[in-house]
């Protein structure tokens, strides 16, 4: 797959600004309001296409605390708007006005746009920068009868639809996951009964409600019920242990031969010109020259994966092709 031409015409210019970024850090630029003043930016509207309590949630409103502190910008407002994989939110972005506008957005979208069909592609926006990553962690109730992974992977072979897993939205990072392991476990497609919700807070309280089987889902988002109980751990998707999470073995030492961890970035409207595309990728590359975001990172476990420019668009391009055919190969997409 090429590059839409709207993310093509950017790369050259993005790429400039995080060069002219880091030439700024490197001459001693380091004062609160330098990043502001640098940028032009004044008010800035972030988009989390997600309902409260997920992980994109958690990186919006970190965005949000960590720029106003450091008064990179005067001001950043948050709104949510969930639903369908984060395609709802890629909806609203593709009409925005406002071009100090930038969405959360990362490899659940990615699957979601093409196991929703969506009308608007994450081709179509500007790229602005990735962030960060996470791996996924597989859990059940506290009570459940499943003490392993292996034990989750052998009542699905045994009862198909009977088990139940739950994740964020259809054709994201926790439902291809679940298909991942079916296969790598030798179980037809068919057998995955995969219950989508659009945030963290909905799939968890049908966790702790016995609702479902099981739930995956990006570790940080369950470490703590883990933590107290109320959760167990079977798996986690890295290539090692979560530090949340230090005593769970990943699925590769389980058997699985799998790896998969959750990326997380940031676009801006398609619509926007080369001058203002320029200005939000200078915003945020001095966002994450911060010591704050890099205590936000520590705080909330998530890997430093920053990459702008010319390298986040290819990145994107491949994701893409590859996140396309996995979803058909274990049968997510037709």
């Amino acid at each position: 797959m090429k590059l839409d031409r709207t993310m093509r015409r950017r790369s050259a210019l993005v790429a400039a600004a995080a060069a002219s970024a880091l030439v700024l850090a490197a001459c001693g630029s380091t004062g609160a309001g330098n990043g502001s003043e640098e940028a032009g930016i004044d008010k800035l509207n972030i988009i989390v296409p997600a309902d409260p309590g997920g992980g994109w949630d958690q990186t919006g409103r970190s965005m949000q605390k960590d720029l106003q502190e450091n008064d990179l910008v005067s001001s950043a407002s948050v709104v949510n708007i969930g639903g369908a994989g984060g395609t709802n939110g890629l909806a609203k972005l593709a009409t925005e006005k406002d071009p100090n506008t930038l969405m959360v957005m990362g490899y659940v979208m990615v699957g979601a746009v093409e196991t929703n069909k969506a009308a608007n592609r994450i081709e179509d926006t500007t790229p602005i920068a990735r962030l960060t990553e996470e791996p996924l962690v597989v859990v059940v109730p506290a009570d459940s009868p499943y003490q392993t992974i292996d034990d989750l992977l052998a009542d699905i072979k045994a009862k198909g639809k009977g088990v139940s897993i739950t994740g964020g939205s259809a054709g994201g990072a926790d439902h291809i996951l679940a298909g991942m392991m079916l296969k790598e476990a030798g179980i037809g497609a068919d057998s995955l009964n995969y219950i989508p919700y659009s945030g963290g807070g909905e799939s968890l309280a049908a966790l702790l409600g016995n609702k479902v089987s099981a739930g995956i889902s990006g570790v940080g988002e369950y470490a703590e019920q883990v933590k107290a109980g109320k959760l167990r751990a079977l798996a986690v998707s890295g290539p090692e242990a979560a530090p949340q999470l230090p005593e769970v073995k990943p699925l590769k030492e389980q058997g699985l031969d799998l790896v998969l961890t959750n990326w997380r970035g940031v676009v801006a409207p398609g619509s926007i010109d080369d001058a203002q595309a320029e200005k939000l990728t200078a915003l945020v590359t001095d966002l994450h020259g911060t010591d704050a975001w890099q205590k936000t990172l520590t705080t909330n476990n998530w890997a430093d994966a920053f990459l702008a420019g010319e390298e986040f668009s290819s990145f994107l391009t491949e994701d893409i092709e590859t996140v396309t055919a996995t979803l058909t190969d274990i049968g997510l997409l037709k």
